[in-house]
């Protein structure tokens, strides 16, 4: 596929990434709908035509405006796309909330994509890039025991660069945040529960709604704690607002609502002991 770019070192890598999809087609993409995943989709699709596919975990754990957008994603770019429902057992293998859930959830949804008639015989690949080796990555080990490939990170890819092709390729998530499961709201050795994941999803949902695009709502039992990007708390300096967010909270099955003074800051949840 060709893009239009100026960066020629930029150009090199996206000569590589066909490269390395094209060797061993069909390929099947760990489609989340995020930025990464959804650029290496319909870069794949247009490299390999019908010998890429899309492949999307449905659960508890994931939300469900990012599903419907996946679903929406591939039936308007003419993308196969495989649903594969995980079921009840999939969220009680990691329901005691432990510090290598990460690894539990993705090894059991890559094995699941391994398995799936339609997508047998397939390479399975999925959307980390070059700059992930530097992030905490607990399901990082999953990929390596399962063998699925990372063509973004073979490229050397940066989330820079997959930013500036996408938007290139007029892909509209070019720009949008990153976005973790549902479980990562939990501290670990806190229960995960269905009623707790749909708890954070409805308010995170409304905090979108009102302009907030990167949001996290940490479940500390009874209280909300909200993070937003540091440069977007001064819009809680509403009463309006604060009103509005209390009462969906309180909607949401939480006693109390609280801002986190420090602001959104990716893994909070590993910083101190006490949350694991």
């Amino acid at each position: 596929m060709r893009i239009k770019t100026t960066d020629a070192a930029l150009s090199r890598k996206l000569c590589d990434l066909t490269a390395i999809l094209q060797s061993s087609p069909p390929v099947a993409v760990a489609f989340s709908g995020g930025a990464d995943s959804t650029f290496l989709l319909k870069f794949a699709h247009s490299a390999l035509g019908g010998q890429a596919v899309a492949a999307t975990a449905v659960a508890g754990n994931f939300a469900e405006d990012e599903t419907a957008e996946a679903i929406s994603f591939c039936a308007a770019n003419g993308i196969s796309h495989v649903l594969v429902e995980m079921g009840d057992a999939f969220l009680e293998s990691f329901e005691d909330n432990p510090k290598d859930r990460c690894y539990i959830c993705k090894k059991s949804i890559l094995s699941r994509f391994l398995s799936h008639p339609a997508l047998k015989g397939m390479a399975l690949v999925d959307g980390s890039n070059a700059d992930d080796v530097f992030d905490c990555r607990p399901g990082e080990k999953a990929l390596l025991e399962l063998c699925v490939a990372s063509p973004l990170r073979e490229a050397n890819l940066t989330k820079q660069e997959i930013r500036a092709a996408s938007r290139e390729m007029g892909l509209a998530v070019w720009d949008k945040p990153a976005l973790a499961c549902l479980a990562s709201r939990v501290p670990y050795g806190d229960k995960l529960t269905i009623g707790k994941l749909k708890s954070i999803y409805a308010l995170e949902k409304l905090l979108r709604g009102n302009g907030f695009a990167q949001v996290r709502v940490r479940h500390h039992g009874s209280v909300a704690r909200i993070e937003v990007l540091p440069e977007d708390r001064v819009k809680f300096f509403s009463v309006d607002l604060m009103d509005k967010v209390n009462e969906a909270a309180k909607g949401a099955g939480f006693a109390y609502a609280a801002l986190d003074l420090g602001g959104y800051r990716m893994g909070s949840m590993n910083l101190n002991a006490s949350d694991g």
